[in-house]
């Protein structure tokens, strides 16, 4: 169905930087009307920016209640991500706006990345590399050596809180490095054998993948009484939630030596403050979000958002995650 409006829109694109830092086009969106590109939008600038817009198209910037009420024209509220809860969605409902998000792109890019950083935590490759290049291979006086055990995978048991697609992924890449995996999930019927409890998972493992998505009931319920639980040279990889851990109790954890390491690709807040606990921590590594930011991944990640303004406006929307 053709659109005879559709030339007088605007789709104000509020922090696009991320998704495409300048090796993807929005120039598709410009199909649909008129497109006002910002690569950030600071939170007192958000309404005045979107007050004109048919279409807010943001990643991380929040679109409140007070700039949807200000948006007279506003129909779609396209999330370049899964996660929405930086939109108010009840507010554009009742406005009867949609809210569209990105269920699924990002799974082999996450579980990926998971991966390695728990190679990482394993084979310690950055610490030795760095090692080689300040000289300590030349005055070696033997022809190897090693600055950090190597751990071998095989065997070791991989544990996985949250078992959806990422976290199922995860379980095949660790299956094909010889690992054995255990997992708990809230679904109530196991999907494969190994589904165990949160705390037989925490004792039981050598290396624990966090997959579960934020919710009110889960924050910070990765703490001091599960990590205490864990074996002391057991390691703790997160590409999910900052939230979901209780990082000073992590820190302290690491710091003294009950926890031999983590990896982490996000924190609670971001970017952190100068003062974070787990910063400068000798077996904490941190990397900056990045584990869905493949160019393939962010490629569907774009291409889904434009279809779900597209069917938006045709009528027939997709990902509306407030009807």
């Amino acid at each position: 169905m053709k659109i005879c409006v559709i030339r007088a829109m605007k789709i104000v694109i509020t922090d696009g930087y991320t998704l495409n830092p300048g090796d993807l086009s929005w120039e598709p969106f410009s199909q649909f009307g008129e497109v006002i590109y910002y690569d950030r939008t600071a939170p007192e600038l958000v309404a005045a920016r979107c007050q004109d817009a048919t279409v807010i198209i943001t990643n991380k910037t929040p679109i409140n209640a007070e700039t949807i009420s200000k948006a007279s024209h506003l129909k779609i509220i396209a999330v370049t991500a899964t996660g929405h809860n930086i939109v108010d969605v009840s507010a554009a409902k009742m406005k009867n706006i949609f809210v569209c998000n990105v269920p699924v792109y990002g799974t082999d890019s996450v579980a990926q990345h998971a991966f390695a950083l728990l190679l990482e935590l394993a084979n310690q490759v950055g610490k030795h590399n760095q090692s080689v290049q300040d000289g300590d291979w030349y005055q070696s006086v033997d022809w190897c050596y090693s600055k950090a055990p190597v751990i071998e995978l095989r065997n070791k048991i991989l544990g996985i809180i949250g078992f959806g697609k990422i976290g199922q992924q995860v379980a095949k890449i660790g299956e094909a490095f010889g690992m054995k995996v255990i997992y708990n999930t809230r679904t109530a019927q196991p999907l494969q054998p190994g589904k165990v409890s949160l705390e037989e998972l925490f004792t039981q493992s050598d290396f624990i993948s966090i997959h579960c998505p934020l919710r009110p009931d889960n924050h910070s319920f990765l703490n001091k009484n599960l990590f205490v639980l864990m074996k002391p040279t057991a390691f703790i990889i997160n590409t999910s939630r900052g939230q979901l851990i209780q990082e000073q109790d992590l820190a302290d954890a690491l710091a003294t030596g009950k926890l031999a390491g983590a990896a982490l690709d996000v924190l609670s807040v971001e970017p952190p403050l100068t003062n974070h606990p787990l910063i400068n921590l000798t077996n904490c590594i941190i990397t900056p979000h990045i584990a869905w930011s493949s160019f393939e991944a962010r490629q569907r990640l774009m291409q889904t958002t434009l279809d779900n303004v597209m069917h938006a406006l045709r009528g027939d929307p997709t990902n509306v995650v407030n009807q």
